[in-house]
C-alpha cells in the first residue's frame, strides 16, 4: 500500500492523507497492521518501497523548499538544518514533513553531501595524510570539544532547473546544514557563514575551526582582512587538488 510506503519514508499521517487521499483512520490501521504484521498483513499488496520521499513530494511542497534554500537561515544559524525546514514548512505553509523525509528530499536533489572521515586521514601514508597531520591536526587538537571543529565548502550542483551553488556545513556528529544560490557565492555570504560560527565559539566559550573546501578565501581581500581580525575563529583552506569533495 503507498500510504505505508509513505509512511516508511517519513512522511506523517495528515501528510500521506494529503498524498493519498486515504482518511487518517485508514493510514493509521495500514500502518499498525504492517508494524504488527509485516506487508502480508497489509490489505493491499506492495509493489516495493518508494526510493525516496522526494518522488512523491507535490511541486509547492518541493518549490517552498528551494525557496526557503536560497534565502537568509534562520537567525543565529549558519545554514537550513533539516529540522529547520521541517519548521519552516510547520509554521509558515501549515505542512508536517519529518527531518528524514526532508533528507531524502536532499538526496533526490543532488544535495546531501557527506562529511568527509577526516580523523581516517592520521595514519594515511598519502598526500592527504600529510595534509591533515600538517594543516588540521594541530588546529583540532588544540580544542575542547568535537562541537569546535567543524567542515565546509562550496560546490555546483548540476540540477534541471540549472545551476546551483550550494553552500554547506558539517557540525557535531556530521549534522548538515547549507544555503543555496543562483551565483557564485559572495564574499558577504562567505563571511555571513563565518560570523554565525564566531557567535557559537561565543556560546562555547572556545575557539572554532573550520576545514574549508571549493573557494580560495584568501583571494578576498574582504575576507583576509576578516581573518586577520579573528581570535577565535581558525581556517583550514582544503588545497584543490586534495580530493576531497563529494
Amino acid at each position: 500500500m503507498q500510504a505505508v510506503k509513505l509512511r516508511l519514508d517519513g512522511l506523517t499521517v495528515p501528510l500521506v492523507s494529503q498524498q493519498t487521499g486515504l482518511s487518517a483512520p485508514t493510514i493509521s490501521a495500514a500502518w499498525k497492521a504492517f508494524r504488527e504484521g509485516g506487508w502480508a498483513a497489509v490489505p493491499v499488496r506492495p509493489r516495493g518501497r518508494l526510493k525516496g520521499q522526494a518522488n512523491v513530494l507535490d511541486s509547492a511542497i518541493q518549490q517552498w523548499l528551494w525557496e526557503a534554500l536560497y534565502t537568509q537561515p534562520p537567525a543565529g544559524k549558519p545554514g537550513w538544518s533539516s529540522a529547520d525546514l521541517a519548521a519552516f514548512l510547520r509554521d509558515e505553509h501549515g505542512v508536517e514533513l519529518t527531518q528524514r523525509g526532508i533528507e531524502h528530499w536532499w538526496e533526490n536533489q543532488g544535495l546531501k553531501h557527506e562529511p568527509w572521515p577526516l580523523s581516517t586521514l592520521a595514519k594515511q601514508r598519502s598526500q592527504r595524510g600529510r595534509w591533515y597531520r600538517q594543516a588540521v591536526a594541530p588546529q583540532f587538537d588544540r580544542l575542547g570539544g568535537a562541537d569546535q571543529r567543524w567542515q565546509g565548502g562550496v560546490r555546483r550542483v548540476a540540477h534541471p532547473q540549472g545551476s546551483v551553488y550550494q553552500l554547506y556545513l558539517h557540525g557535531l556528529r556530521g549534522r548538515l546544514w547549507m544555503r543555496c544560490f543562483k551565483r557564485p557565492p559572495l564574499a558577504d555570504d562567505y563571511l555571513a557563514v563565518m560570523q554565525t560560527l564566531i557567535g557559537k565559539s561565543e556560546e562555547n566559550k572556545g575557539p572554532i575551526a573550520l576545514v574549508f573546501h571549493g573557494a580560495w578565501l584568501s583571494a578576498s581581500p574582504e575576507v583576509t582582512a576578516w581573518l586577520t581580525q579573528q581570535t577565535m575563529f581558525w581556517l583550514v583552506p582544503v588545497p584543490a587538488d586534495m580530493g576531497l569533495a563529494s
